[in-house]
């Protein structure tokens, strides 16, 4: 059986075809044909005829199913469509966001435990910089007091070099 990358219950927009731009909700996934059914996008109108006295016949609207290919699924975290990634979270395999900044699962039974890590990362990584950047303010003022000490040194002396000179003339 083939897998596909949107599920039941995601918010996806579409990104080709009549319907381009608009967002809805998935219905039903159809990983075997490749296709998702969404909530009043691709709506075709069936002609009925009617089969006894009690059924009505007319113009029945419905929701036709779209290829999966045409979809983006929307990060519930960020709000922007994004491409669909894997991480392995207690040993299962989630879906998460492929966006840079943002990484939160597509899953919702996991959608706290990915961002919770995600968070430590992001700590982590600015403790990291901030530890780097303390590190970098340090050696420059070392060196700028090493620069000041010399030029005061030198600054001393060249006076008095002057002075004597001046005295001997």
């Amino acid at each position: 059986m083939a897998k596909s990358f949107v599920k039941q219950g995601d918010t996806v927009v579409v990104i080709a075809g009549k319907e381009k731009g608009k967002t809805a909700k998935v219905l039903e996934v159809s990983p075997k044909d490749n296709k998702v059914l969404l909530d009043g996008v691709n709506v075709v109108t069936k002609h009925q005829k009617p089969r006894s006295q009690q059924d009505k016949g007319g113009l029945i609207k419905k929701n036709a199913f779209m290829d999966a290919s045409n979809v983006m699924v929307i990060c519930p975290a960020c709000g922007k469509a994004t491409r669909v990634g894997h991480k392995e979270v207690d040993g299962k395999t989630v879906r998460v966001c492929k966006h840079s900044e943002c990484g939160a699962s597509l899953d919702k039974a996991y959608s706290k435990k990915v961002k919770k890590q995600t968070k430590a990362e992001k700590k982590a990584d600015a403790t990291v910089k901030a530890k780097k950047e303390v590190a970098k303010t340090t050696k420059e003022k070392k060196e700028t007091t090493k620069v000041a000490k010399t030029t005061t040194k030198t600054a001393k002396k060249a006076p008095a070099k002057k002075a004597e000179k001046s005295k001997e003339e």
